[in-house]
């Protein structure tokens, strides 16, 4: 699987007729609205302290805490918050890893996640468990079983924490959420794999199915939901009852999608995407952003449409991914310093449990950055080559600041929701024609 080096390579002499454009720094525009970090203990605990949550918990319980696997900001002040207040009435939290068959669906990979963000024992002052094992709870009413984690299975009561958006890959009332981290977190591979069954384009339906089973026979106390604007703060945590959950995830779902990033720019030629990774999304990149969508499942929701990229190219992977490509393959165009960190044995487990294998197929790759963006360039249909609409991002995540080529400039500056902070400028390649 190796491609020519040489300088005088038959992809290189066919990536170099290709000029790329000068591009130009944008700032984009979304809601500020957020919580500084020093806020957001108290505010946990202002939403735990309703009476229809603080009833639930009495002295001398165990309370199982879940904690996942995306890279939700402020998780560890989040969740040390509330093992905070779940000390304060008397009871016994422990925190364990709720996140289906991610970290290569092992309990040491779980803990390194957790490790990750700064989610241990020492920094949050309880006992964290970790098991693959899980207890059978029931079938759906169309006959699919239901697991839950062993751990939070034999706890007195469960506390669900997780971020409230859209998912990635399928529509519905609930889609990642408290629902989700119920179903597919606690379930650890087992469950994640059984609900995956039915395929996305049924998981809207099916997953509250699922849920039914759980939430009727499991103590859940609470479920704190969190939402982050734009700019990856977080600027809402809602803390609920069982029954509030089934009731205000769907609200809260149609807030989160309000408050989403999005690229302004609706129609491009090339999407360059600097880095893919599970911190960023369960898709490596959210493809309500990107619009690199892998799963029949997916349907428009209400929240504004992704971005239209004849091609897409990523060129690196996030180091908190631990080398899990998961949506790579999504994407046209790669880099080989990419293949080269791919984890296989991080990232195939959590494909094979979701069945879409496609997202981790390996696109056709370069040497270098200059030639994986300028081979997405040549292979685009029908489009003005000399002026090429190209957008880059740093990850799907962080959209405050992108770089659009210069075509689209008349396009920036008549969007009142994006500004441009500079003038158009060359790539900024090395001698080895990469971006850093």
């Amino acid at each position: 699987m190796a491609l020519e080096s040489s300088k005088n390579s038959v992809v290189e002499q066919l990536c170099d007729t290709i000029t790329l454009p000068k591009m130009i720094r944008v700032r984009q525009i979304f809601d500020q609205t957020h919580m500084e970090p020093a806020e957001i203990p108290a505010a946990v605990a202002a939403q735990l302290e309703r009476d229809a949550i603080k009833r639930n918990i009495k002295p001398g319980m165990s309370i199982a805490i879940t904690c996942g696997s995306r890279g939700i900001s402020n998780i560890a002040i989040i969740i040390k918050a509330i093992v905070d207040f779940v000390k304060a009435q008397g009871a016994e939290p422990f925190i364990f890893p709720a996140m289906g068959s991610h970290g290569g669906a092992t309990a040491q990979g779980q803990l390194d996640i957790l490790k990750s963000y700064h989610v241990t024992e020492e920094t949050m002052g309880c006992p964290i468990r970790a098991t693959m094992e899980t207890v059978y709870l029931g079938d759906t009413v169309e006959g699919s079983p239901v697991y839950q984690d062993r751990y939070a299975h034999e706890a007195d009561g469960v506390i669900l924490c997780g971020r409230i958006k859209a998912h990635t890959s399928f529509r519905g009332a609930y889609e990642s959420g408290l629902m989700k981290m119920a179903v597919i977190g606690m379930g650890k591979q087992h469950g994640a794999e059984s609900v995956h069954e039915s395929g996305f384009q049924n998981m809207g339906r099916v997953m509250p199915q699922f849920a039914r089973v759980i939430f009727d026979n499991t103590n859940i106390v609470a479920g704190v939901g969190i939402l982050e604007n734009a700019y990856e703060q977080t600027c809402k945590i809602a803390a609920l009852d069982a029954g509030e959950i089934w009731e205000q995830e769907p609200l809260l779902l149609r807030e989160a999608n309000e408050r989403m990033g999005r690229l302004w720019i609706e129609k491009a030629d090339v999407l360059v995407v600097d880095r893919l990774g599970k911190n960023i999304s369960g898709d490596g990149m959210d493809p309500n952003v990107t619009g690199t969508f892998g799963s029949p499942g997916r349907t428009k929701g209400q929240e504004p449409g992704p971005i239209q990229a004849q091609r897409t190219v990523v060129l690196d992977l996030t180091d908190e991914t631990h080398g899990n490509m998961n949506g790579l393959g999504a994407a046209d165009v790669t880099t080989k310093r990419l293949v080269d960190k791919i984890d296989v044995d991080t990232t195939y487990p959590n494909a094979v449990t979701s069945t879409l294998v496609n997202l981790v197929k390996i696109p056709i790759f370069t040497h270098s950055d200059a030639h994986a963006i300028q081979l997405a360039l040549r292979i685009c249909n029908m489009i003005d080559k000399e002026h090429p609409r190209i957008v880059r991002i740093e990850n799907s995540l962080a959209l405050e600041h992108i770089w659009v080529s210069e075509a689209l400039a008349d396009e920036v500056r008549q969007n009142p929701h994006m500004e441009l902070e500079g003038e158009p400028e060359p790539w900024s390649f090395d001698e080895e024609g990469n971006l850093w």
